[in-house]
């Protein structure tokens, strides 16, 4: 083992573990699933009580799974694709600013995710393992295609925002 599995390795436990309580969050957090849905709902999702059982499996599995180092290309594809989807949707008409409810801290989240789907799980890793690690231009081109294609998906399916009403 080398020191540069040290960095991989802690990424994937903080995103992982910050993916976790997300998930568990919308789950049992202030309105709980109801809550969670009615908020999917203002933000121009149809089915929200789908939309916040879907966010809280994928959350609490992409954490579960990063935390692990298993599948990790796809693990960041899912934390990709659930933080553009909030950047898109609930952030970037603030602006950059986390503090004015901004993009700033889904971007930094997905961007970390990429890297870490280039520079794979490290050694401490269940994928390594295993022997299924992933890296480089095939894991940041998993990660991103699928978390493109899964958000894409998503809004094309789900995403209906209300007419604005003009005055």
């Amino acid at each position: 083992m080398d020191v540069t599995d040290v960095a991989p390795t802690l990424l994937r436990l903080v995103v992982g573990a910050t993916m976790i309580a997300h998930g568990v969050n919308h789950w049992l957090g202030g309105g709980r699933i109801a809550g969670t849905a009615r908020w999917f709902g203002g933000l121009g999702l149809r089915n929200g009580v789908l939309q916040a059982w879907a966010s809280v499996f994928t959350e609490i599995g992409a954490g579960v799974l990063l935390i692990l180092g298993l599948g990790t290309p796809l693990a960041c594809a899912a934390v990709i694709a659930v933080m553009l989807v909030a950047g898109l949707l609930a952030h970037r008409a603030n602006g950059f600013f986390v503090f004015r409810e901004g993009y700033e801290y889904v971007l930094v989240l997905a961007v970390v995710a990429l890297a870490l789907a280039f520079v794979g799980p490290g050694h401490l890793s269940i994928d390594h393992a295993a022997g299924i690690t992933v890296t480089g231009w095939a894991g940041g081109g998993i990660a991103l295609g699928v978390a493109v294609v899964s958000t894409a998906g998503l809004l094309a399916l789900f995403w209906r925002p209300r007419p604005e009403q003009t005055a």
